[in-house]
């Protein structure tokens, strides 16, 4: 199955990092491509394009304020993504839960080793 062009489909636009970056940079509020640019270190056009791809799936919304364009986070596309990944958190957590009493082994080992080692 041939891959969704990454202007309509979220799970795509978000896969490029400097997309992810925009988005957290506006998770704070609303900026405008000027504060983007110095907050990211990227140049303007870069910018600028990342941001027509993040509008075009809907994860971002500008309006106008005199002659800028004010972006902000429009989080509702992100929840597929949120709900495909909650499904993997279940296996993390339990991984995460194995690898704890692993480590609490291996402390308790290295305890009665010291103790025993006095």
């Amino acid at each position: 199955m041939a891959r969704a062009a990454t202007t309509t489909d979220a799970f795509n636009a978000v896969a490029e990092p400097r997309r992810r970056e925009i988005l957290d940079a506006l998770i704070g509020g609303e900026r405008t491509v000027t504060d983007l640019v110095e907050v990211l270190g990227l140049p303007q056009p870069l910018v600028s394009k990342h941001l027509r791809v993040l509008r075009e799936v809907g994860l971002v919304d500008v309006r106008e304020e005199g002659r800028q364009r004010v972006y902000r986070l429009n989080g509702h596309p992100l929840k597929p993504i949120h709900d495909w990944v909650k499904n993997y958190e279940r296996t993390w957590t339990q991984r995460f839960d194995r690898l704890d009493a692993v480590l609490e082994e291996l402390k308790e080992m290295e305890q009665r080793n010291d103790r025993d080692g006095e």
